[in-house]
């Protein structure tokens, strides 16, 4: 026929809308991919920002983790099996997609409100009234469940629906289109993870990122319903199912196949959970830690899905393939144990290499993410291979698009009973190598029955040399990878050293339920209890032994509370530790029950090794341990008490943030009689003044009076009260014989040496804090958890707090509510303490007092500097006979003992010194520079504030070439005595009229930071 210009129009457009379509529907191919993607970073966000939630609430990460993974496999399980009976009758599964989104959107937005509403209600109307820790703990886990389960549901919708959608759009591929989903989606959780952990949580806090989780599925479902309804995807029909000749036989390879599914979930997460728990005493047990893991075991399980998808359309044989992958899974899990031992040197090297800034501490998060891939990757490679594999080899097989859900289902069945044989069966009887043979060779096992199975054709003594093979695997693992006990307890990612048997003994190494724990002995004959590797607790254990330098904090943490609160009868301690702290306090035998709140079972039995050191933990009858969390033993005993003792581990820990938070106290503070008291242990070491001041600033808005004491250079101790003013301490505990020499031992003989200690108090230090740009530590907005892990890595210090209680001011004194033992004393007697530097100022300020007022240096503890030694004998001279009047010097030297003793010593002191030394027969002839000085620290040592005030000014106003030194320390003395009269103002003027000549335009010192912020602060 004649070719006309008709026909040849009507062939072009034809063949134009045919290419058009097909390039419509892959680029909508594409799209789904990507929705797919984001609807992966979501998911796992959520799945991050759950155990958030949830350890608030049940009161521990690892439980957290545990019930989550659980609940969150099973919601799975619950949806995809729903798709695998049901989706095959419905007709847009694109449009059921877009609702389940949005459905998961909107829970998410809804959940934060809901969550605190059910925790409110809970600890105050429900579980006071439970009875049974059995009943609070069942109420707890099933409530937890439940405000997790609708969304975990309809997460498990979105993969079945999503795939059955693809295989019914694009048929000629399913194997590649179901890998590739596998591979964006858990791509897109391993960003979720990293992404949640590191920026959002930062930014905006838990509920700012799981609403904006919430608002991007709220995105993706009308994304996905205007594809449906637009015609970007063509909906599609469903898949036919093949009809099976031999239907017993497919029924067979149908239910093998799903067991396949759920022993291969199995045994991936029980590699996961040990895994997890090895490479927490290597990379630290920190939120941000377990982030890098868990996202390290997804890009595993993508990566897998990725290498599968370009190859899986065209395996002749499915089934052998699997065979072949769960083998060479089992291998190569079993092969990380090696792997992992070598994991220590490798982050020694690393922390030996790395500068110790924020570039530094992100080059080491990146480190350790690709510490948890060398160990991680090569097994959840193929893990992520096996369920595309399997779903893949039932749609051959003709069993339709069912198998997806019920593939799904079973992988997630298989990963709830791999959490529970892990965390109740795996480590605590067979310890973390166990966990990971017994794993591995399941795996193996597994392969194995499906080669004799379903291969029948392969020759026996090929499977015979592979069982072989297997077996010589798990045995040679077994008998020579030895996981060295020593580099697992030295808590390699803090020091950058590793223990060996030289150093120390091991007496205990357990792995416990949530950590962990060992008890090790140095040579030296300090006995340390470790979780994860981090030592907790150290105490000498030798007879006649000093201490160690940490029972300080322990022993203050247990006699403080008691100074201020003589009268109580009821304690409880949060956080068993060595046992030292509850030893401590049942030296009072005016107590009545003394309650321990210990969330980790090894524990306890760990610290029985301490022996005498802490018997009375276990021998006296008032003395009560409770394995359970904090919040819930409160809660559930409903129960008030005298004191509670609060010492939890570092905050940096993964969980424990949440013992220094505003809800956490506000929740502890009903449980605190009227007239109780309540006491928190900070570190001031891994740690820095803005993470410390958001602790004291959650305390302040629970506690209207506070006091802060340094143990030792590295810790304080807090002790808060409810309601009213902290009372004067009450000495007759040094009447006790058993607390006296507790504190005897920690060079605490006196109220002075108790005293000493005080950094100062509410009134003064809310100014101080008040200086710090951080918030308040929050459950919700966790600049705590957050930040701590940077903090440890860069090894800061909170030097603030220590660098305020040595300043050469009287601070705590004249700005705090009570003086505490400065004006009631009549001489200065403090026991220097190497732990305690402030000490060493009061001992030489006594040294130099002997000196003047006897003529002889008494060391006390310590020599006295050379230049404070030279500075009082030339004062005394200036005051008898034998200095130059005209000599440049003796300022100086008068500056120098003036200003070295006035303030650390009590008023009777300082009246005593300048007593004697005005009696000298050269007194009459000191300059009027010189008198002014004189009269300035008279009125220090007095604590006169008009009389400080006044006479700083006539310095600063008269006193033409005073030294930058001595302008800004008679500044700091003017502006305090306006403080201490409540003159704010004033003190405010002085400090603008003289600024500019202190600092210039250089950032003011800490002491006049403080003084300029107390300017702004009425006193209470």
């Amino acid at each position: 026929a004649e070719y006309s210009p008709l026909a040849f129009f009507l062939h072009r457009q034809y063949y134009c809308n045919a290419t058009l379509g097909k390039r419509m529907r892959t680029s909508g191919r594409a799209i789904l991919f990507i929705i797919f993607t984001v609807s992966g970073f979501t998911g796992l966000i959520y799945e991050s920002i759950w155990t958030h939630y949830l350890k608030l609430f049940l009161g521990h990460a690892a439980y957290a983790q545990t019930l989550v993974l659980a609940i969150f496999m099973g919601g799975l399980t619950l949806g995809s099996w729903i798709c695998s009976r049901f989706s095959r009758r419905w007709g847009n599964l694109l449009k059921g997609y877009a609702l389940a989104e949005g459905a998961i959107g909107i829970c998410a937005i809804l959940f934060h409100p809901v969550f605190t509403w059910v925790v409110q209600f809970s600890h105050a109307s429900v579980i006071p009234w439970l009875g049974s820790p059995l009943a609070v703990y069942g109420f707890k886990w099933t409530v937890s469940a439940l405000l997790i389960l609708p969304q975990t549901l309809l997460l498990g919708m979105t993969f079945p629906l999503m795939s059955a959608a693809l295989l019914r759009l694009f048929p000629a591929t399913p194997g590649r289109s179901v890998a590739l989903l596998y591979f964006t989606n858990s791509l897109g959780a391993a960003a979720g993870v990293l992404v949640s952990g590191f920026v959002l949580i930062r930014l905006v806090g838990l509920p700012g990122t799981i609403m904006l989780a919430g608002a991007l599925n709220v995105l993706l479902a009308l994304g996905v319903w205007c594809l449906a309804r637009g015609g970007g995807v063509a909906p599609g029909k469903a898949m036919p199912t093949a009809a099976l000749a031999d239907k017993d036989k497919a029924r067979g390879l149908f239910g093998l196949l799903l067991f396949v599914s759920l022993a291969t979930g199995a045994t991936s997460f029980m590699y996961e959970i040990g895994w997890i728990r090895m490479l927490s005493l290597v990379l630290g047990s920190s939120t941000h830690a377990f982030e890098l893991m868990l996202s390290a075991f997804i890009f595993g399980l993508a990566c897998g899905g990725l290498w599968v998808q370009r190859r899986i359309d065209r395996i002749a044989t499915p089934v052998r393939f699997i065979a072949a992958v769960q083998v060479l899974m089992g291998i190569l899990a079993i092969a990380t144990l090696p792997v992992y031992g070598r994991s220590f040197e490798i982050m020694k090297e690393l922390l030996a290499q790395l500068p110790k800034t924020v570039d530094g501490y992100t080059s080491f998060n990146l480190a350790c993410n690709a510490i948890a891939m060398a160990v991680m990757m090569p097994a959840t490679f193929c893990a992520g291979m096996t369920l595309p594999l399997i779903t893949f080899a039932l749609l051959r097989a003709g069993h339709g698009e069912r198998s997806i859900g019920a593939v799904y289902a079973a992988n997630t069945i298989g990963a709830i009973l791999g959490v529970i044989l892990a965390v109740y069966c795996g480590m605590p009887f067979f310890g973390l190598k166990g966990l990971i043979l017994i794993a591995g060779g399941l795996d193996m096992a597994l392969g194995i029955f499906l080669l004799r199975g379903i291969a029948p054709k392969l020759a026996f003594y090929r499977t015979g040399i592979v069982t072989a093979a297997c077996v010589l695997v798990v045995g040679a693992a077994a008998w020579w990878v030895r996981l060295d006990p020593y580099q697992m307890l030295a808590g390699v990612y803090r020091s950058g050293r590793l223990l060996d048997a030289a150093e120390s003994t091991i007496l205990f190494h357990r792995d416990g339920r949530t950590a962990t724990v060992s008890v090790d002995v140095s040579k030296s004959g300090v006995m340390s209890i470790r979780t994860n590797g981090k030592s907790d607790a150290g105490v000498s254990v030798l007879p006649g032994q000093s201490d160690s330098g940490e029972e300080s904090t322990m022993v203050l943490a247990a006699a403080l509370p008691m100074f201020y609160q003589p009268q109580a009868r009821t304690v409880a301690n949060i956080g068993l530790g060595s046992g030292l702290t509850t030893h401590t306090v049942l030296g009072n035998p005016a107590l009545q029950i003394v309650d321990t709140i210990e969330i980790e079972p090894e524990m306890v039995h760990a610290a029985r090794l301490f022996s005498n050191r802490v018997a009375r933990v276990y021998n006296d009858p008032r003395s009560h341990i409770y394995i359970d969390d904090a919040k819930t033993f409160f809660s559930a005993h409903h129960a008030t008490y005298d004191i509670i003792i609060s010492e939890p581990s570092n905050p940096w820990v993964s969980g424990v943030a949440g013992l220094f938070s505003d809800e956490f106290y506000h929740g502890v503070r009903r449980y605190v009689n009227a007239d109780g008291l309540f006491v928190q242990w900070v570190q001031l070491y891994e740690i820095n003044d803005n993470l410390i001041a958001s602790v004291v600033k959650a305390l302040a808005r629970n506690f209207s009076d506070y006091a802060v004491f340094a143990s030792d250079a590295f810790d304080i101790v807090i002790v808060a009260k409810p309601t009213g003013t902290l009372p004067n301490p009450d000495p007759a505990l040094f009447g006790i014989p058993e607390l006296s020499g507790a504190l005897r031992r920690v060079n605490i003989n006196t109220l002075q040496d108790l005293t000493a200690r005080k950094i100062g108090d509410r009134q003064m230090l809310d100014a101080f804090f008040a200086l710090s740009p951080a918030p308040a530590n929050s459950d919700y907005f966790p600049v705590l958890d957050q930040n701590a892990a940077q903090a440890r890595f860069l090894g800061s210090a909170a030097s603030n707090l220590v660098q305020l209680a040595a300043e050469r001011q009287p601070l705590a004194d004249m700005l705090g509510h009570v003086a505490e033992g400065g004006a009631q004393v009549s001489t200065t007697a403090v026991t220097i303490s190497d732990a305690n530097p402030r000490t060493w100022f009061i001992a030489q300020a006594m040294t130099v007092r002997d000196y003047l007022v006897t003529g002889f240096f008494v060391p006390h503890g310590k020599a006295i500097t050379a230049r404070s030694r030279v500075a009082a004998m030339e004062t005394v001279k200036m005051f008898s006979s034998g200095a130059a009047p005209n000599d440049p010097n003796r300022r100086s030297y008068l500056f120098q003992t003036g200003a070295y003793t006035m303030s650390y010593l009590c008023p009777a002191d300082c009246a005593a010194i300048w007593k004697m030394l005005e009696s000298g027969p050269d007194a009459q002839t000191l300059t009027p520079p010189e008198r002014r000085y004189v009269a300035l620290f008279k009125a220090q040592g007095n604590r006169d504030a008009a009389g400080m005030s006044a006479i700083a000014r006539s310095i600063l106003d008269n006193e033409a070439d005073i030294t930058l030194g001595r302008f800004r320390y008679v500044l700091a003395t003017g502006m305090l005595g306006d403080l201490a009269q409540g003159r704010e103002s004033a003190a405010a003027e002085l400090w603008e009229r003289q600024a500019a000549t202190a600092f210039g335009k250089k950032q003011p010192d800490l002491l006049f930071r403080f003084l300029v912020a107390k300017t702004a602060t009425k006193r209470q």
